[in-house]
Formats: structure tokens, sequence, C-alpha cells
């Protein structure tokens, strides 16, 4: 914990919200005011700032700064939230052929991922549409259309390669959904993907070596 800003560095398992995080700490620290900088998926691990009393004020700021990742892709298949959370299948199953993707064709593709682009926010997500979160209208099987957003995607790197399975290091700008990274360069190899681990690591010079367990 820093203590002049009252923050402090959790490291957030899987299996559980950001706000559960919140839940838990409330009633060990016996505080109320706290927040995030920056919601994880239940399925995500990693860096969560978390901000504690007036420090609260400051939560924009860390949000706002730059974000790494490391993310497990599995592709040859397709989600419905674009992670292990949603229904999973292979893309045979709706008549497409799962096809084999060497790394040079892959490096190639990973390059228009890069820079400035337009990203569309998973139909499960937080954004509220019709003042309503995404996710729950589409829990309720209603249509959910977003429109893309700029985003900024700093640096994409190759961690582990073994195909289907690949492992990618993810440095990018505030509003990224690495789900969406990961489901569009699926399509554009024509095999799909999704995301089976994510890991934050972290948010600009706060790194998850230095957060403590929750």
């Amino acid at each position: 914990m820093c203590a002049q800003a009252l923050i402090l560095l959790i490291d957030k398992p899987s299996g559980i919200t950001s706000f559960d995080v919140i839940r838990k700490l409330r009633v060990k620290l016996g505080i109320r005011k706290m927040g995030h900088a920056g919601t994880l998926d239940p399925l995500a691990t990693g860096l969560l700032i978390i901000g504690l009393e007036k420090a609260t004020k400051e939560l924009a700021h860390y949000m706002g700064l730059p974000k790494e990742y490391e993310v497990l892709i599995e592709f040859g298949k397709v989600s419905t939230t674009y992670d292990a959370d949603g229904e999973v299948r292979v893309l045979r199953d709706f008549g497409e052929t799962v096809r084999e993707v060497g790394r040079t064709e892959f490096e190639k593709n990973l390059k228009n991922f890069i820079g400035e682009i337009q990203q569309t926010p998973p139909a499960f997500s937080a954004i509220r549409l019709k003042g309503k979160r995404a996710y729950d209208l589409a829990r309720r099987g209603e249509e959910v259309k977003l429109e893309p957003r700029k985003i900024q995607i700093f640096d994409i790197e190759i961690v582990e390669w073994n195909w289907p399975l690949v492992r990618l290091r993810v440095k990018c700008g505030k509003g990224t959904y690495i789900r969406s990274l990961a489901h569009d360069l699926g399509m554009a190899l024509g095999c799909g993907g999704y995301v089976k681990e994510l890991r934050r690591t972290a948010i600009g010079d706060f790194r998850v070596e230095n957060a403590s367990p929750l």
C-alpha cells in the first residue's frame, strides 16, 4: 500500500468479479469508500489498483494509464463471450473448415492490430446500451449492437507458440478489450479464436509482481 495515496495493489484471482474484490476488502479493512481502476473479467487474473477513501478521486488517472496483459488464445474455436466463460464451439460446427495457421502468416496478421485501430467491444460487456448493461441484454437473448471504438495497441509479442494455443503479451491503451482482440484476430485468420486465459501484468509503472494476493 502507498500510504500517502491510500492505494492498494491486488493480484485478483480467477472466478470472481472486480467488485467482489472490493466487497471482500471492505469487510477485511473496515473501509467503505473504495474503488478500482479498471475492471477485470471474472475469468481474468492480475493487477487491480484499489483506491481507498480520498484516493478514489485519483482512480480516473490510473484508468488512463497504458496496460499490459498476457493472454492465452485458443484458435480454431469461437465463444459467445469471446472467452472460456462463454459457450465454446469449434468453427466446423458452423460448416466452416478449421485450418492450420503458420507462424509467419500469424505474425503478418498481428501487424494489422498494432497501432490506432477500430475495435468493437464484446456483446457480453459492461457497456451501457438503452440504459442497460450490454451483458444483461445479451443474456436475455436480445440483439446487442455496439459501435466500434478507436483504441491504441502499442505492441503485441508472441510469448509461446504451440498452435492452436498461442500466448501473447499485449501492451495497449485505455478501453481495449483483449477478448475482442482474440476474436478479431481469429476471424482475420479465418479459423476463429477465444481467450482461454488472461492476466493483467501491469498498469503504467505498477507491476503485478508488487501486488498482494487477495
